[in-house]
């Protein structure tokens, strides 16, 4: 009897969804912090004390999932490898960047919010 082969993933698929999943993260942990961290302050000014009020408020669920979402990027990692796919260096390095700075956010909130207003208040 022959064996049929079930299809491979393509590498490409999976380190797509990395990438995506770890963008994800990284964007939900920016909305999470931009309660203390408004974006483009100069810019949007009227309305990032509104924003922030109403996002200050969801900061808890966004952390989950920012969270949640690079578990699943290594879970997808894991998986590619298991499937005998490599994940691609740039989807490894946004997975792993993208862990590194919800880590920082989610333990470092205050350093991250000093460091960023002595940067706009042009201190070295």
């Amino acid at each position: 009897m022959s064996q049929v082969e079930e299809p491979r993933a393509n590498s490409k698929s999976g380190s797509r969804s990395t990438v995506v999943v770890s963008l994800a993260a990284l964007g939900s942990v920016i909305a999470a912090s931009s309660c203390c961290l408004p974006l483009l302050p100069f810019i949007f000014a009227a309305g990032a004390a509104g924003t922030s009020a109403f996002i200050a408020q969801l900061r808890p669920y966004l952390l989950v999932l920012s969270v949640l979402l690079i578990a699943f990027g290594f879970y997808k990692s894991w998986r590619a490898k298991q499937c005998n796919c490599k994940p691609g260096r740039i989807s490894t390095f946004i997975l792993w960047f993208s862990a590194i700075v919800v880590f920082v956010v989610i333990f470092f909130p205050q350093v991250i919010a000093n460091m960023v207003a002595d940067l706009l208040a042009g201190k070295s």
